[in-house]
């Protein structure tokens, strides 16, 4: 187990806080990309005092999670960054870009160690001493002498990373000496709410003792404590009994009125300034429901942001509002929401095979039965619209990574990049979302490599010297479009003909741009004429195309050289529910994407020719394309000498072919099941569903039956 466990929950044997500690490790990673994120939007020219005081939060409450569960090596790392942070905040230092760099990547450190302790790895942590150097070398006022490349950013939420070379993390800087205190808690719904905050003193060695002593109030509880913690680590420990807006520290070493008068006017409390009761009404002035609530003085919890230099009505408004969320919200693992979603699908076959059998009842006779079967289709249709809701996650999720990898991307490309996006609300569901993110993450990196040029180059063209990547996101019709645009230098066609036909591609200068630009999904292919550790090895766009055609998805290319690229993705909104259509081959049933369907008709014999090797091709209104017999792909067989007479064009991966069937039997709503899973893979089919008879059904792959017309 790991070193960060070992101390967690060698304190007691009655009391395990690894039962906190996934909590602990989502909340840190929220806290990181949060603080992540306002680091990249920190103006350094006008930086007000809301804006550092929300990354100083952020940074001191991983610190104070890290510390209550003995994680040393984050907790010194935080400590750092919260100690450069609070003199940005107080105005002692000018913010500058140094001071983001470095913080940025104590943040990615941050996350690697977390990632250790998370996984359990027992092995040495990475070491964090050149950043903790460089951070107190800034904090000093002095510039830090050059830094080593960067530690690689981690994904997040935090994960199982593999660390560096192991070197052993700095000591934690030892705790001030005892000191006696009184912490008020209330006011509380349930007294017992509390107890295991005394527990935390007999369980926790080294924390203190307490001693309870009367209230005189019913709704509140008063301890007397001697401990070395400071006023914050208490609070983010007792953050897990009860709230930290209802919690107050009063240090009995001086008075109480001087000690809320040196901070009474101010924005934030100084850390670890302790808290004392407003006279005349007792210490919980300023408590929700409480006469004059939106007078209060702020808490001593550093948590809820607060506006800058706002007076006290707005702070306690602010503590408030900031509130509300974590009220309005749960968490709840993905595998229970998958299961869910599986129990709603199956009710979903349920329903269809009553609908189905109810067909040849008596409507006269079982009027009540159809009557109840009816409102049974509405509701369990508005319930899985309902649970599907609930996988769909917002675009933002995926979008808010890529600030900070432009960044560190144009800075090493030495170019200057705007990054925008758009639709940052638009939902797709969470299972997309995660499948979707290593493609736009490559065209991305493409635009800043490939697309955007040097400042100087850009000014010589009578562009602005900085480049601009926009990233879209939009709703059309039953799919989901993702664009990557770009202002920069476009596609060149006659270097991608001259790459192609040195690659031994068959090209022609008579190729349409869009059959051209389609050439950059060759594997292999790159227009690169230096291979760097950005781009150049011809990995990548042909990966791209092939992962989101594994999505049932579609990516187009528009280009004007000199002017830019757009790379747009189509995506369906979700895996796991698909609207399709059902045809007829013999005694089989089939579903085709209903995406993936342009048009069916009556087959002419006139109309289908037989070329070399038994291939047919049918003519749909001046235009040839192969005929696919589903008969024969999977060898359906037949008690009649019918043969098929419709046949269905599907469309994919830019081509069309005609499927010849027996009959189309309509439209309609399947639950998409993997067929790898419960079976094996088959070649032609991307999935199964229950048909309402009871009978599976095979889901069609359009994207492979297209591949299998071209050989």
């Amino acid at each position: 187990m790991a070193e960060g466990h070992q101390e967690g929950s060698s304190a007691g044997d009655a009391f395990d806080l690894t039962q906190f500690y996934q909590i602990f490790f989502e909340e840190a990673g929220e806290n990181l990309d949060q603080m992540e994120q306002m680091l990249l939007n920190l103006n350094l020219e006008t930086a007000d005092d809301e804006e550092l005081n929300g990354i100083f939060r952020c940074a001191h409450s991983v610190k104070g999670g890290a510390a209550t569960f003995g994680f040393s090596d984050v907790a010194e790392l935080t400590h750092q960054m919260e100690s450069l942070l609070d003199k940005l905040r107080r105005h002692e230092l000018q913010p500058n870009p140094l001071m983001v760099d470095v913080l940025l990547e104590s943040a990615d450190a941050s996350r690697m160690l977390l990632a250790r302790h998370q996984s359990g790895d027992s092995s040495e942590p990475p070491s964090t001493a050149d950043l903790v150097r460089r951070i107190s070398e800034l904090a000093a006022g002095g510039m830090p002498a050059a830094a080593p490349a960067p530690l690689a950013p981690a994904p997040a939420p935090v994960v199982a990373a593999t660390p560096p070379a192991p070197v052993a993390p700095p000591a934690v800087s030892a705790k001030p000496g005892p000191r006696q205190i009184e912490i008020q808690m209330g006011p509380l719904e349930r007294l017992d709410q509390v107890d295991g905050v005394k527990d935390l003193f007999r369980d926790i060695a080294g924390l203190g003792e307490i001693t309870e002593v009367p209230s005189g109030r019913p709704d509140t509880r008063i301890f007397r404590v001697t401990t070395s913690s400071s006023n914050d680590d208490l609070l983010d420990l007792f953050a897990f009994h009860v709230a930290r807006e209802q919690v107050r520290i009063v240090d009995q070493a001086a008075p109480a009125q001087a000690a809320a008068a040196s901070w009474v006017d101010k924005e934030d409390p100084p850390p670890g300034a302790p808290v004392a009761p407003a006279p005349g009404f007792g210490f919980f002035e300023g408590a929700p429901g409480m006469p004059g609530a939106a007078a209060a003085v702020p808490t001593v919890s550093e948590a809820a942001p607060v506006a800058a230099k706002a007076g006290p009505a707005k702070a306690a408004a602010g503590n408030q509002v900031a509130a509300q969320p974590e009220a309005a919200t749960i968490r709840v693992a993905i595998n229970k929401v998958d299961q869910l979603i599986n129990l709603v699908g199956e009710l979903v076959i349920t329903q269809a095979m009553l609908a189905q059998n109810s067909r040849a009842l008596d409507p006269t006779a079982n009027q009540q039965l159809l009557a109840g079967l009816a409102d049974l289709d509405r509701n369990t249709r508005d319930l899985q619209e309902s649970v599907m809701s609930i996988r769909m996650i917002p675009m933002s999720i995926v979008f808010s990574r890529f600030p900070r990898m432009l960044r560190d991307l144009a800075s090493k490309l030495g170019k200057k990049v705007e990054f925008v996006t758009q639709g940052e609300a638009t939902e797709l569901d969470k299972g997309l979302v995660e499948k979707i993110t290593d493609p736009l993450t490559h065209l991305v990196r493409n635009s800043c490599d490939h697309g955007i040029e040097m400042p100087a180059d850009r000014i010589k063209a009578g562009k602005p010297e900085t480049g601009t990547i926009t990233l879209s996101a939009a709703h059309q019709g039953g799919s989901i479009v993702i664009e990557v645009r770009d202002d920069g230098r476009g596609l060149n066609r006659e270097k991608i003909l001259r790459k192609a036909r040195e690659r031994g591609l068959e090209v022609s200068d008579q190729m349409s741009d869009a059959d051209v630009w389609q050439l950059i999904f060759a594997p292999g292919f790159s227009t690169a004429d230096v291979v760097t550790d950005v781009s150049g090895r011809g990995v990548g766009m042909d990966v791209v195309k092939k992962n989101i055609a594994a999505l049932n998805g579609t990516v187009e290319i528009d280009s004007s050289e000199g002017y830019g690229m757009r790379v747009s993705v189509r995506l369906p909104l979700t895996l796991a529910i698909m609207d399709g259509m059902s045809v007829g081959v013999g005694d089989e049933v089939y579903i085709l994407p209903l995406s993936s369907v342009v048009e069916s008709f009556q087959v002419k014999d006139d109309s289908v020719n037989t070329v070399a090797q038994g291939s047919r091709l049918v003519k749909v209104r001046d235009e040839y394309m192969p005929v696919i017999e589903l008969e024969k792909v999977f060898q359906v067989p037949r008690d009649d000498a019918k043969s098929s007479d419709i046949m269905v064009v599907v469309e994919a991966e830019g081509s069309r072919v005609a499927l010849l069937v027996d009959e189309l039997l309509g439209q309609q709503q399947v639950v998409v099941k993997n067929l790898e899973t419960n079976y094996r893979k088959v070649q032609n089919v991307s999935g199964a569903t229950i048909l309402g008879d009871g009978k599976v059904a095979l889901i069609l792959d359009t994207s492979a039956l297209v591949r299998r017309s071209r050989h």
